[in-house]
This record gives structure tokens, C-alpha cells and sequence, in this order.
């Protein structure tokens, strides 16, 4: 399956295809000329897919690699010297091309690190979690965190291409195939009733493993026709925020050492979904809805955090814009919108999320 993302000069294909790792060079050469590549992946990643991506490459390119520890601890931004190090020792020049093997903390942090040295250097994202897959290396966000927030640092660069292997999630322990159906519910409820609905139909992820090519496509089309309408994230795609706005002080919360992003995005969803009810923004039982599908696929609904606890990150948002706050809601599943308010959307201080 081959999608585009139409951007102009910016354009790039998306080839989702199963055993598409071990073709990559193929996908690879008809969009690069270069000498040298610099893929950057984690500890994790590497040892069971670096060579596979290697043998592809070697016999045109001088490929380099740097393998990172795993985990949203690397996106920090104290980590660039360390990439860009990488990148000097290689003579990495601005006609050669870095690769993004990995989950979404490697595509975001090997994007910024290209966006940024040499002022841009070309990149390929070859996501291998569910949530890389469906979200995060597709749109061209990049971005590493800082103490006081996620992602408070980055920019938007597309990326040349995208290759996406959903047989790379058969090395996946459960918790991160859970991690990534957090988006996957995510995209049924801010754009595609059916998406939900066939979700809320299987009753693991097992039962659902048969669909999932079709749905990574759907989601991924999703994000592509979002993005193209607004690739700076300044109207409609802000939609996909949906849940986030809790999901990152959740992160934060926990150093990032507890939920993963997925798994905060469950609880924001769900969370956002039950004040937006209360206030009369959302119909009763949409929230329900989706707590139901969150525990289908092993996903967390509650956090043990008041609200107060996570409101002075919430004013560090990037949605935060001159006192006013983006909060995305459901009109109903399937359909959503921005809701212009401010911080005391979560005045309810005291309130378990």
C-alpha cells in the first residue's frame, strides 16, 4: 500500500507493506543518491533489525549507526550533543540521509537531530512500534523534552519517506502494542466512527491482529489528509491532540518513567471526555464508550492525580496560547472539534483523574 502525503516541494510517499525492512534499500535508492547514511536507533531496536537493514543498504551506501538506550529518558535535549557527535565522526555532509529505526522517541529525536544539524539533512523513518506506525512518524513533528515539559523543543520537518513493516510488531512486548492502541482508539474518536466501531467489535488485540494492516493504512491516511490541511498545527491538526493536553503532565508527572505516552493518552482521553460531559461540551455516555474500548486493549482509564497536581504543566503548553487553552472534545465519537477556553477548564483542582 503506497499513500502520499501531498506538501508541495514537501511531499513524500508512505509504503506500508508487510517484510518491507528487508526491501528498504530498494525504497531507498530510488530517493537518495548520496554516499553515507546515519541510521539511529536504540538498544532495543537495533539487535533485532539493524543488520536486516544494513545488508540492504551496504553495498551503495558507507552506512554508520548509533544505537541509543531505549526509552522517553533519551529524548532529552542534553542527548543532541551525543547525535550530532555521532553525525560529525561520520562526516555526515547535507547531501546524506539519516534513517529513524525505531519507536517514536528515535523518530522524534533522530527528526530534530536532522532538522537541525547542518540545517537540515535528509530523513527516512522506518517506525517499529504501533504507535510510530499509526502517528508518530508520519506529519513531520519533531521534536526532544525538556525538565519542565515534553517536546517543548522542536520543529516541523518532513520527512523524504516512510517505511512501515507491521510485521516488526510481532518483537513487541504486549505493554507497547497496548501503548500504541491508545492512538489507534484515538484516531476512531476524533475522525472515523467505523474505525471505533470495528474496534469496540474484537475483544483483545489478538482477535483484532488480523485487521491491523488495514487499520495502521486507516490511521495513517487519517493523519496524511490531516496534515495536509494544516501541516503547522494551526487549525484541524490540532485534533489530533485529542487526550494530550492531560496525557503529557502525566508523562511529566512520572519523569516518564510510568505511563508511556500511549497509556497517558488513554487516560486523557477518557478524563477530558468525562469534564467535557459534565459540562454539557460532549453527550453522556460517549466517555463510557471509550472506557470500554480502553479496557478491551489493556489500556488505563485513571491516573491516582488531581488535577491541581497537573495544572501548572497544563499552563506550559504548547496549546497554551495567550492565556488561551486548545482543548480538543468529541461532538460525539467520530467527531471533533476545538474548544477555545482557558486554565479553568480544569478548575475542579481537587478532582481525581
Amino acid at each position: 500500500m503506497k499513500l502520499t502525503v501531498n506538501l508541495g516541494k514537501n511531499s513524500y510517499p508512505i509504503y506500508i507493506e508487510n517484510n518491507i525492512l528487508s526491501q528498504a534499500g530498494n525504497y531507498i535508492r530510488k530517493m537518495y543518491h548520496g554516499k553515507r547514511i546515519m541510521i539511529i536507533s536504540d538498544d532495543n531496536v537495533f539487535p533485532l533489525y539493524g543488520d536486516t537493514l544494513i545488508r540492504t543498504l551496504d553495498s551503495d551506501y558507507e552506512c554508520h549507526h548509533l544505537v541509543l538506550p531505549h526509552g522517553e529518558a533519551t529524548k532529552d535535549f542534553q542527548t543532541l550533543p551525543t547525535v550530532y557527535k555521532a553525525m560529525l565522526e561520520a562526516k555526515i555532509s547535507r547531501s546524506d540521509l539519516v534513517i529513524a529505526l525505531g519507536g517514536g522517541v528515535i523518530g522524534d529525536l533522530a527528526g530534530f537531530a536532522a532538522s537541525s544539524y547542518l540545517r537540515g539533512v535528509r530523513l527516512v523513518q522506518i517506525p517499529t512500534s504501533l504507535l510510530a506506525q499509526v502517528d508518530s512518524s508520519v506529519g513531520g513533528k519533531v521534536a526532544v523534552d525538556l525538565p519542565e515539559g515534553k517536546n517543548l523543543v522542536g520543529a516541523f520537518y518532513q520527512p523524504s519517506l516512510v517505511l512501515i513493516d507491521p510485521l516488526v510488531l510481532n518483537t513487541l512486548k504486549e505493554r507497547f502494542i497496548n501503548d500504541g492502541m491508545g492512538e489507534v482508539i484515538k484516531y476512531g474518536c476524533i475522525k472515523d466512527a467505523d474505525l471505533f466501531s470495528t474496534l469496540e467489535s474484537h475483544s483483545s488485540f489478538e482477535d483484532l491482529k488480523e485487521e491491523l494492516p488495514a487499520i495502521i493504512t486507516r490511521c495513517v491516511d487519517i493523519k496524511r489528509m490531516v496534515v495536509e490541511n494544516d501541516q503547522f498545527d494551526t487549525g484541524e491538526r490540532m485534533l489530533l491532540n485529542f487526550g494530550h493536553t492531560l496525557a503529557h503532565t502525566i508523562e511529566q508527572h512520572f519523569h516518564y518513567q510510568r505511563e508511556s505516552h500511549g497509556e497517558a493518552v488513554a487516560i486523557g482521553m477518557y478524563q477530558i471526555t468525562r469534564i467535557a460531559e459534565e459540562k454539557g461540551l460532549t453527550p453522556k455516555g460517549t466517555a463510557d464508550r471509550i472506557q470500554q474500548v480502553l479496557k478491551t486493549y489493556g489500556l488505563p482509564f485513571e491516573c491516582g492525580l488531581t488535577l491541581g497536581t497537573l495544572t501548572e504543566a497544563i499552563a506550559l503548553d504548547k496549546k497554551n496560547l495567550n492565556g488561551n487553552l486548545n482543548v480538543i472534545l468529541l461532538h460525539e465519537i467520530g467527531d471533533s472539534y476545538i474548544e477555545a477556553t482557558d486554565i479553568q477548564f480544569f478548575a475542579e483542582t481537587a478532582r481525581l483523574v
